[in-house]
Order: C-alpha cells, then structure tokens, then sequence
C-alpha cells in the first residue's frame, strides 16, 4: 500500500513510519525536515521490506500537501506541538501554530477530496468526547491547565475529520512513552496494545511502538472506517 504520514518526522509519526515501513507498505514521510530525519534507513535490511520516501513540506502549505497525497492509497496524520507545553499553554509561544492539529488536518482532507484518496487515519487525544468521563481528575486537570490550548485544538480537528466523507478512523492514545523494553502501565511493551471503540481504557499509559502498530493494523482493516479507536497499554 502507498501511504503518506504527515508529520512523520518525530514521535508518534517517527514510529507510525518505522512500521509502516517494516510491514512493507511504501511510504511517503512527510514533514519540514524529513529529508534530515530519514537521512539514514529506518531500519535494518532485513527489517525493512517496504520503501521511504522523504518529502520536506508544511502541513499547512496546500500546494505541497496536495502533491505529496496524489498517488497516495492511505493518509495517516500525525500533527502536533513538541515545545513545552506550559509555553504553549501559557506563553503562546511555540515553533509550531497552536492550531496546527486542526488547519493541518483540514488542508489534507481537502487535498484528499480533490485526489480521491478516501483513507484517512487521525492520531487525536484521549479524553475527548466520551472518552473524558474515563479520566480522573488529576488528569482532568491537566487537559485544562496544561495543554489547553492543544486539547481544545484536537477536538476541532476531530469534527474536520468526522464532517470530511472520507473513510476515516480516529485514534486516540492515552499518555505515550517512549520506553523500549520496561511495561507501560502493567502492560509489556512488546504485547498489543488494548484498543477499545466505547471510549474506555485499560492504563493511562501506552507506548509509541504500541501505538505505531495499531495504526498500521487499523489502515487494512474496513470495520474500522468511521471508528474511534481508544488506545491504551
């Protein structure tokens, strides 16, 4: 399968990317500085069956987010903050648009209409919608004060997504670690992640590797189209 993933260039999109790769799709990794992170392989030879395909481009820029989905089979977005999130929250201030989750969302759904690339999968956040009655209030607290600005953001990419016709599915990770080989939250690192479609959670924690492997899983599967998929370890 042909696939593009927007904002592929660190985090979530790094290991959605390294995945895809190794399940032998032919990626497209888009992101302003992709040529620089995937100057080297991904993988190894023996771990990397499928293709990357480096492209530098603004989430925001219609023109190069059009070119880079034409020929496309699935879109995978992946957009986010990585400053501080108090400066975000607080300082407004960040390298990236704070909105960047939405407008970026958008500028590819109209790009996919305009292709016709109808799969579209869309990294969110969890405890939007329903979700939110599943958090505690430690967490509550820190969707409001601390990512604000972002968790408001998140839910107005989620209506582009849902309002868009195409056939997509959300995906909603709890809090995401990076940790290679240590349990996220009682669950193994290694193991599948618990993925549920009624809002609920297993932990509060779950790895980007889980995650990666989760949205590879969900890009081949029909029954989730028009899902949202709760991720957690």
């Amino acid at each position: 399968m042909d696939v593009l993933v927007v904002g592929a260039t660190r985090g979530s999109g790094l290991a959605i990317t390294r995945e895809l790769v190794a399940a032998g799709h032919r990626v497209t990794a888009f992101g302003r500085t992709a040529s620089t992170a995937f100057a080297a392989p991904v993988a190894g030879p023996d771990a990397q069956p499928g293709s990357l395909r480096p492209v530098d481009g603004d989430a925001l820029d219609p023109e190069a987010v059009a070119k880079a989905v034409a020929g496309q089979d699935a879109v995978v977005v992946t957009l986010g903050i990585s400053d501080n999130p108090l400066s975000v929250q607080w300082l407004r201030r960040s390298s990236t648009p704070a909105d960047v989750r939405s407008r970026g969302t958008a500028t590819v759904v109209a790009a996919m209409r305009e292709t016709g690339v109808r799969r579209l999968v869309v990294q969110s956040t969890y405890g939007l919608g329903g979700s939110w009655a599943h958090l505690d209030l430690t967490w509550k607290l820190v969707f409001r004060f601390v990512i604000g600005r972002q968790f408001t953001d998140s839910g107005r990419q989620e209506e582009v997504v849902r309002a868009s016709g195409l056939d997509w599915t959300l995906v909603r990770p709890v809090s995401l670690t990076d940790v290679p080989d240590d349990a996220a939250d009682g669950a193994g690192v290694g193991g599948p992640a618990h993925v549920t479609t009624d809002d609920t959670r297993r932990g509060l924690k779950v790895s980007r590797a889980q995650l990666a492997r989760v949205h590879a899983e969900a890009l081949a599967d029909v029954a989730t189209v028009g899902a949202t998929l709760s991720v957690s370890g």
